[in-house]
């Protein structure tokens, strides 16, 4: 009498997932839809895992929206250090208004910018994101306004130019660019938009 084959059961942990595409996959689904707006359901979908393996790789959905935005901004502080360490006020604000035309117009990505979208609204226990990601806003143009501050003591631009002023306006640029994009504006209408904000700059 032949003998029964044995089943054998596997054990060990789960299979695992590759936590950097999941990561992507989340920071494009709150760029396109909002925080809010972003179910439980929709990230484990997108990210192709279960929910447990969602609040066991990144904790709850806050997290892993923190997380996705130090994935979009390449880490928290990026963009602050490269405005410290262009070569002039007149670069940093330059290359802010590129990035941000060419980051709004990605071929692979979800139109408009994540920091200005994705907490258009929320209820009271968002505000701390929301809070957040306009710290986050109000450090990198008040990096700008240090760095042309840098230039008119150097003597680089004129003793009277009102640096908070100009960052703000560079600023709102940026952030209308965001919106302009989400309404279907191309890349070469916001690097136009974007050259003709600096054709101001004082010198």
């Amino acid at each position: 009498m032949e003998q029964p084959i044995p089943i054998r059961r596997r054990t060990g942990r789960p299979r695992a997932f590759d936590r950097d595409a999941a990561l992507t996959a989340a920071m494009h689904l709150f760029w396109e839809h909002g925080f809010e707006a972003t179910s439980i359901a929709d990230l484990t979908r997108a990210m192709g895992i279960t929910p447990p393996s969602l609040y066991a790789a990144f904790g709850d959905k806050q997290r892993l929206f923190r997380e996705a935005v130090d994935r979009y901004l390449g880490g928290r502080d990026a963009v602050v250090r490269t405005i410290a360490t262009a070569a002039s006020s007149f670069a940093a604000a330059r290359d802010l208004l590129v990035a941000a035309a060419t980051g709004d117009t990605g071929e692979h990505t979800p139109a408009g910018c994540l920091l200005a979208s994705a907490m258009v609204s929320c209820s009271a226990d968002a505000a701390a994101l929301r809070e957040d990601l306009a710290a986050i806003r109000r450090a990198i143009e008040s990096a700008l306004r240090e760095r042309i501050e840098r230039d008119i003591r150097a003597g680089i631009m004129p003793a009277d130019c009102d640096a908070d002023t100009l960052a703000g306006h560079v600023f709102a640029v940026v952030q209308g660019m965001s919106t302009l994009a989400k309404d279907g504006a191309g890349r070469d209408k916001l690097l136009r938009i974007g050259t003709a904000a600096m054709a101001g700059w004082p010198r």
